[in-house]
């Protein structure tokens, strides 16, 4: 009778599995034929802050000199931290070529920051992005 029920049981739990047994899954109903409408009530909106939008522009694509933080030029080689720090110190900048006349820069920040002027856009300062002078501390630990 034991060798019975157990063949049984496993039965059931193959065939389970399988989803012979298995009850249909609640399926949520479209929200225009809740709603009695043939079109639906909620449209497709997208909410975006200011800094969302920012990013959607060439800021998203380039460092911009004006609101980037000391810890976005570290993927420029010899830029993090002591060259990202005097950009930051003394932005904002008018464009991009500007970031050549930082006081004090020796020739091989010139030529790195010459080298990679490319990969620069200046926008005008953003609160969103300046605030309380979080550019040369992010408080990522």
């Amino acid at each position: 009778m034991k060798k019975l029920s157990a063949v049984i049981a496993t039965l059931v739990l193959f065939l389970g599995c399988l989803g012979i047994f298995a009850q249909r899954s609640a399926q949520a109903m479209p929200w225009g034929e809740f709603m009695g409408q043939s079109s639906p009530v909620l449209g497709a909106v997208i909410y975006r802050n200011k800094a969302d939008a920012k990013l959607g522009t060439e800021f998203g694509q380039k460092l911009d000199l004006n609101n980037s933080d000391v810890r976005d030029f570290r993927y420029l080689r010899g830029f993090y931290p002591g060259l990202a720090g005097k950009i930051v110190k003394y932005s904002p900048f008018e464009k991009v070529e500007d970031v050549l006349n930082i006081p004090g820069l020796s020739e091989r920040q010139q030529k790195l920051l010459q080298a990679n002027l490319g990969k620069f856009t200046v926008t005008p300062p953003s609160d969103m992005f300046n605030e309380e002078d979080n550019r040369y501390n992010m408080g990522v630990y």
